[in-house]
């Protein structure tokens, strides 16, 4: 199964839910359809619920996909496109990393990323009321 997002905006930000199987491929392909649909509708603010997706990527896979994430995002950046893009990702266990590797390595290179196991603290982060969000409730 691929990964499938439901894009929406929301006031203030883009909020990206996202279900299926991962892949690094399926990962990648669906990065750049939430960044398309970032720039599309304008926003510098993302939030992307990944708890329904299923997977535990090897320490290379998170490696990847954090640079591939950040040079996207500086890529547009420097071209002047969305110059400030700033992401939380709300994962679970395995797909978050404890140690959150895959955010240090984004992060390093450049993007304004970070990684939650709950969507209140994310909105917070962004700068977003939790109770703007229907989905925010308890915190899961």
């Amino acid at each position: 199964m691929s990964i499938i997002q439901k894009i929406s905006v929301e006031s203030g930000y883009l909020h990206v839910s996202a279900m299926g199987d991962f892949s690094l491929v399926e990962a990648k392909r669906a990065f750049i359809e939430m960044l398309e649909a970032a720039v599309l509708n304008k926003v510098t603010k993302v939030l992307l619920d990944g708890r329904e997706v299923a997977g535990d990527p090897e320490v290379m896979e998170r490696f990847y996909y954090g640079v591939f994430a950040a040079e996207s995002v500086v890529g547009l950046r420097v071209r002047g496109v969305c110059p400030s893009l700033k992401f939380a990702y709300v994962l679970e266990v395995p797909m978050l990393d404890p140690n959150r590797f895959g955010e240090t390595v984004a992060v390093n290179r450049g993007m304004l990323v970070k990684v939650f196991d709950n969507v209140d603290d994310a909105l917070r982060w962004l700068g977003i009321a939790p109770a703007n969000n229907p989905d925010a409730g308890d915190g899961t």
